[in-house]
């Protein structure tokens, strides 16, 4: 059954904190906040849901192990960027949104709410298709209503420059850095960014 929606973060109860960019510069850093926020989907009966590269998997999945954590289809599902944002060797962004909305439509049947944790490391190999990343993270934004999930997106500080750091900011409702959430005042509502980034495209569409 689906309660009052709070999130445990960074030492704080979030209400609904839809979509969230956390920045981090050490893997240290990046555990001590995802530990805590899968534990905390688990406590609260959601299904979560955590992305990131082939290559990270075995050290990530000891990590969470360590942690007490089950890595399971039922408990913290964990899939990889090969499989899902770059299957195929590209980032088709439509196909991408449809397998978040189905996701999100299964845990629906089920009674429950998605939090996810994807870890963008992908973006930095310029795959086919990266280009549209951006519109991806604003299209996420047609979804946190609909379903009230929560959505993390991991990202590297090494890896960013400053012009992809601003994007990023405009993307998301919360942003956490340096151990601390706080709700980001430079978010821009998707049908906004949306309509900006692509010329007049329509507020609402398949994804919504």
């Amino acid at each position: 059954m689906i309660h009052d929606h709070t999130v445990a973060l960074c030492g704080q109860q979030i209400d609904r904190p839809g979509h969230i960019c956390a920045f981090f510069d050490s893997r240290e850093q990046e555990y001590d906040t995802l530990i805590p926020y899968f534990r905390d989907g688990l406590a609260a009966g959601e299904q979560v849901l955590n992305i990131l590269d082939a290559d990270r998997r075995d050290d990530h999945i000891g990590r969470l192990t360590a942690a007490g954590l089950t890595v399971a289809d039922d408990a913290v599902k964990v899939r990889t960027s090969e499989e899902t944002y770059l299957e195929g060797g590209r980032f088709d962004m439509e196909k991408m949104c449809d397998v978040v909305r189905d996701q999100l439509d299964l845990a629906r049947q089920s009674g429950k709410r998605v939090r996810t944790a994807g870890v963008m490391d992908w973006l930095s190999r310029n795959a086919p298709g990266s280009d549209r990343a951006l519109e991806y993270e604003a299209r996420m934004n047609l979804l946190v209503p609909a379903y009230d999930c929560t959505f993390m997106c991991v990202y590297d500080l090494k890896k960013l420059d400053g012009k992809t750091v601003v994007d990023i900011l405009a993307t998301h409702h919360f942003t956490i850095f340096k151990g601390q959430i706080r709700q980001n005042p430079f978010y821009i509502a998707p049908e906004i960014y949306l309509k900006e980034l692509l010329g007049g495209a329509p507020s609402h569409d398949r994804w919504a």
